[in-house]
């Protein structure tokens, strides 16, 4: 399944490698809060340093547009990373210019550098092949690690391995082994759950979906929209007048493979102490709008997931942040964490579903990447990918 050379294919004694990885943190006073993204890096870093390897790391952070913003700076990362690698990280306040490069050049076997945000560089989301040159120049060697950024066609994703050799990391091929089986070769029963709130995003993954899934099964605010096109009033729900009519096309076209909620919690304001009720799926009141999927709905759901040989999940049940209507979306972690079967959680709010029902350790895969783990469940090639050398 996954045909591009990796780390372990080439030989980096002695060589400068380029690795982007995804360090997109969460950063509050300075401090990373959440280092979920750089321990994901480590066995890549770590198995390249072993290996005499120096390294030239970079990534992005938050959407500064273009231009320098210092909230965004990458220092607090070099920081972290340092703990985590017990070894200094070097930090440059530049991308590709002077500073970059003579910092790159000094650079000697076992050393990291840690490269400025690249989205302090205009060209960088234009994929601009200066800038894709000007990082091409600081090493020998590209690794790409970033798996939550491959399906952007950025000049640190995609355009710097039109310049020098590129590789993907463990990261990268682990995420593109078990997402890529999971759609090209399943074991059966295969189930997909999809949620969120936007049937709009998820129109080409649905519809790619059910012709390989046993079973879709829907949940979020997106199942609003099904409800709609079936006819009924929903209230003050949320829904997607623009998808209607695609609604109603996968409707015809899921047959039974595709599975709506039985049952709904509704809520008569979008609070968390708003009044419920718990209802079977039909008109819903004027002034009430569907929070969550309804218990019934769970058990159905639970036992279809519990005899499947491959679960992806991507996207709530319901408005989980509030804690009087995460029901739906924990009884579905808890059926998908009992499951016997390869677990795939692709990214986004369900990754911090389940990590807030305290199941994470129970599931086989959970994605780093949201849009990309998408974009993979849609059958799309991702330009990240794309630009690395095939075995």
């Amino acid at each position: 399944m996954f045909n591009k050379k990796t780390i372990e294919d080439i030989d980096v004694k002695g060589k400068r490698v380029l690795v982007r990885v995804d360090f997109n943190v969460p950063i509050k006073d300075g401090e990373v809060t959440d280092d979920t993204r750089i321990t994901a890096a480590l066995p890549t870093l770590n198995y390249l340093l072993e290996h005499g390897a120096a390294l030239i790391l970079c990534s992005h952070l938050g959407r500064p547009k273009g231009t320098p913003s210092p909230e965004l700076s990458l220092q607090p990362v070099a920081q972290r990373l340092s703990e985590l690698l017990e070894i200094k990280v070097q930090f440059v306040e530049d991308t590709i210019g002077s500073k970059a490069q003579s910092a790159a050049a000094r650079l000697k076997p076992g050393e990291v550098l840690l490269l400025e945000n690249t989205r302090f560089l205009p060209g960088e989301t234009k994929n601009d092949p200066e800038v894709a040159k000007g990082l091409a120049q600081l090493a020998d060697l590209y690794v790409n690690d970033a798996f939550g950024s491959a399906h952007r066609a950025h000049a640190s994703t995609e355009g710097v391995a039109q310049y020098i050799p590129g590789v993907a990391g463990f990261l990268m091929e682990k995420e593109i082994r078990y997402l890529g089986q999971a759609v090209a070769n399943p074991e059966r029963p295969f189930v997909a759950i999809l949620g969120g709130a936007k049937i709009v995003d998820k129109i080409g993954v649905i519809r790619n979906l059910l012709t390989k899934a046993d079973q879709v099964l829907i949940g979020g605010g997106m199942a609003n929209t099904f409800f709609y096109a079936q006819g009924y009033p929903i209230g003050d729900s949320l829904v997607d007048k623009d998808a209607v009519d695609t609604a109603k096309q996968l409707l015809e076209e899921g047959g039974n493979h595709l599975r709506l909620p039985v049952d709904v919690v509704i809520a008569d304001k979008f609070e968390n102490d708003a009044q419920t009720k718990t209802m079977q799926v039909g008109p819903i009141p004027d002034g009430w709008r569907i929070l969550d999927i309804g218990p019934e709905t769970v058990t159905h759901y639970s036992k279809v997931i519990k005899e499947a040989k491959t679960v992806v999940w991507n996207g709530p049940m319901g408005v989980f942040e509030f804690p009087n209507f995460a029901a739906g979306t924990f009884g579905v972690a808890k059926s998908v964490a009992e499951c016997k079967g390869s677990t795939i959680i692709g990214g986004g709010d369900s990754v911090a579903a389940v990590n807030q029902s305290g199941l994470a350790d129970k599931i086989t895969h959970i994605s780093t990447g949201g849009g990309a783990s998408l974009e993979m469940l849609e059958g799309i090639t991702l330009p990240g990918l794309a630009a690395l050398q095939d075995k």
